[in-house]
């Protein structure tokens, strides 16, 4: 089965330099490790840890598992992934660059649509009306059906 998960685009490319600088404001330098665990989460769109993994090892074979989790614990503390809880396996990690989105899961063909946040101005708006509330749209799942599936029904 074709993974349905929406990979991203380019609008998700990190430059070397951006990657660098946040680093160094943080006492943190670039190092190969870090630059290739980047590279495929940005290349890769949302991808769970393992797939990280399996994507770096493409081109250094001796990165371990626990190499990849903690590069990518500190680029999120660096703000430069996130991660989303896409279904009920690992989370998926995802370039900060690019547009704010929040996702969309179908469950029944498990397809993950990343809708623009501006599309969720009217419960963002009412949230923080009705609730003094600001949420995290960056880590907003909503489970349900996708329009393909819906029509099987």
């Amino acid at each position: 089965m074709p993974d349905p998960v929406d990979r991203g685009g380019p609008e998700a490319t990190v430059s070397r330099s951006d990657w660098r600088l946040a680093l160094r404001e943080k006492g943190y330098r670039l190092t190969p490790q870090r630059e290739l665990i980047l590279a495929a989460v940005d290349e890769l769109g949302h991808a769970t840890p393992d797939e990280v993994l399996a994507q770096v090892r493409q081109h250094a074979s001796t990165v371990n598992a626990s190499t990849v989790y903690r590069t990518l614990e500190v680029l999120e503390e660096l703000g430069l992934v996130r991660h989303a809880h896409l279904s009920d396996r690992a989370p998926t990690y995802h370039s900060t660059r690019g547009h704010e989105h929040f996702h969309l899961v179908c469950r029944d063909c498990h397809q993950v649509i990343s809708v623009p946040a501006e599309d969720a101005a009217p419960f963002v708006e009412s949230l923080a009306t009705r609730h003094a509330f600001s949420p995290d749209l960056g880590h907003l799942t909503v489970f349900g059906r996708c329009h393909d599936c819906e029509e099987k029904q």
